[in-house]
């Protein structure tokens, strides 16, 4: 193997080494209404994807999945939908506001959403938001 080759087959096996190791731990909340500040949450889990995933999260591994594929871009988890493309929601307004906030390899994050309803958040936020 040439020298150059090697170093750049040992930067991309460090770059992914690394990228596991960084700090990637949040905590979600969800609650009915339209902003965080005015709502009482009524669920809140934590998903954790540093070395192994883990957390309350109901399919943590999934959810760690999807936040790799968008790059921790919260706003294009919808690009991700999969299964429930077809599934349709009723156009019914019941406001669900989501937090999360930790860090998602090593960045800070402080991320606040509200969807027109349940069925609106779960298709739209892939497996991350079904919890």
């Amino acid at each position: 193997m040439r020298p150059m080759t090697r170093w750049a087959t040992s930067g991309a096996l460090l770059t992914a080494a690394v990228a596991v190791t960084i700090p990637s731990a949040l905590v979600f909340t969800t609650g009915h209404g339209e902003q965080a500040v005015t709502t009482t949450p009524e669920r809140a889990v934590t998903l954790n994807c540093a070395y192994t995933t883990s957390g309350t999260h109901p399919d943590p591994r999934q959810a760690c999945a999807e936040l790799d594929r968008v790059n921790g871009d919260l706003g294009r988890l919808a690009t991700l939908r999969g299964n429930d493309a077809g599934r349709p929601c009723t156009k019914e307004y019941r406001p669900v506001v989501v937090t999360i906030q930790g860090v998602w390899r090593g960045m800070r994050v402080n991320y606040e959403h509200t969807f027109a309803n349940s069925c609106i958040k779960e298709t739209q936020g892939a497996s991350v938001f079904a919890f």
